[in-house]
């Protein structure tokens, strides 16, 4: 829902602020086209970096709770233990418990109890990569086919019907998802969208005047 919001936001923004530039329709669809390939690079690199980060860290954790378990298992059965105790389990019953999960596989007991992870839940950088360069790139796709289908009187009046359009299904969608009411979510994303809008359009209008 994020990359595809940063995507028809963003190519949208380009591409009004290019049309508000009285630019020919063959440099606004290039623009568009630029803004898509930008952007998803971006994305894709920024997440892959910042996943990878993640994951650096969730190994750095993994292999220091590797380490403890076989230089100080007894220190990591009491640890375990005490989680357990925590969760309002007796001492006697903790102790069993800990001792009965780490019997088989006592490394992925420690990593989901102590550090929060699973196999589910390790970072992955290459998936988190594409999902993210897909998502931007289908959400710029939306302006850029109106920009592309429209005439020139109606280009930028298309492009903000529907990339409004676009923003208030998103909004719908991302609270759907989230149990959310959905008035709030879509109202934010469709407010915070006009203004970027109106704002690059008025900065095209200005810069195109000038130039021209």
């Amino acid at each position: 829902m994020l990359g595809a919001n940063d995507g028809i936001i963003s190519t949208a923004c380009l591409i009004l602020g290019v049309a508000a530039a009285d630019a020919e329709r063959g440099t606004i669809i290039t623009a568009g086209v630029a803004a898509l390939v930008a952007g998803a690079a971006s994305m894709a690199i920024g997440e892959y970096v910042s996943v990878s980060s993640q994951r650096d860290s969730e190994q750095a954790d993994i292999a220091k709770e590797t380490w403890e378990l076989e230089h100080t298992p007894e220190h990591e059965l009491d640890e375990l233990t005490a989680i357990y105790k925590g969760k309002g389990l007796t001492q006697d019953l903790a102790r069993s418990v800990a001792i009965q999960l780490t019997a088989k596989d006592a490394l992925k007991v420690h990593m989901a109890e102590e550090l929060g992870i699973t196999h589910l839940t390790l970072a992955r950088p290459v998936q988190a990569s594409v999902s993210s360069a897909l998502s931007f790139s289908v959400g710029a796709a939306i302006p850029l086919a109106a920009v592309s289908l429209a005439s020139t009187s109606q280009r930028i009046s298309l492009t903000v019907i529907v990339a409004l359009l676009s923003l208030i299904a998103l909004g719908l969608g991302s609270s759907k998802a989230g149990g959310a009411h959905p008035l709030r979510p879509t109202l934010r994303v469709l407010i915070g969208g006009s203004i970027a809008m109106a704002f690059t359009m008025a900065i095209g209008s200005l810069v195109g005047g000038v130039v021209l």
